[in-house]
């Protein structure tokens, strides 16, 4: 969903109009500015009590937010604004003179779009995205401070449970790891896919 986000934002502060540009702005800088903990603090809380007032305002009774999703919301939102700025870059990155032969052939934007930009898109983004993929998978160890039962969480009350902290806590650093080594391998085997057919400058 943050990938999404991403996009939408990108796009909308490359070819959007100048008040979408502005709020984007707003939106990126503000995110990238305040710290992740405090973030999902003001998102969740704020967002709930968002929810229960405009339900009030219906007539309807309190909404229960789950937690599974209400971190699932907060993580995409944060990891939208740091994917903005990365897939935003990575369009800039591309040298003019391929947007001006897509427009010589008679392209429609679209379709210059998926043919010309995305394939060059994509490859200039990867590495910046495998990075955030993995500050993603770190960043859920925050989301116990709203309830969300997460590896981190988990970890914390088998231990306090049994008073083997050491043994807990390293089998949860073991699973993050070998999830960021896997998620490693992969992005390596897209930036190899993605970046065959280009010039690779030392």
């Amino acid at each position: 969903m943050g990938q999404l986000i991403g996009i939408g934002g990108a796009m909308g502060k490359v070819y959007g109009p100048p008040w979408l540009k502005e709020l984007l702005a707003i939106y990126t800088t503000l995110i990238r500015a305040v710290p992740e903990l405090i973030l999902i603090l003001i998102l969740f809380y704020a967002g709930t009590a968002g929810l229960n007032a405009l339900a009030g305002h219906f007539g309807l009774g309190p909404i229960n937010v789950n937690g599974a999703m209400a971190g699932v919301m907060v993580i995409a939102t944060v990891q939208g604004a740091y994917s903005t700025e990365v897939i935003r870059g990575a369009i800039q990155a591309i040298p003019t003179g391929c947007h001006e032969a897509a427009s010589a052939y008679g392209m429609a934007k679209w379709t210059a779009f998926r043919r010309v930009t995305l394939p060059l898109l994509v490859p200039r983004a990867l590495p910046g995205l495998s990075n955030l993929w993995v500050i993603a998978t770190k960043e859920t160890a925050l989301l116990s401070v709203v309830g969300f039962s997460e590896l981190a969480l988990v970890a914390k009350q088998a231990a306090g449970s049994t008073k083997h902290y050491m043994t807990f806590f390293l089998a949860a650093s073991a699973l993050y790891l070998t999830i960021t080594l896997i998620s490693r391998l992969v992005f390596n085997q897209l930036e190899a896919r993605y970046s065959r057919g280009t010039v690779k400058h030392r």
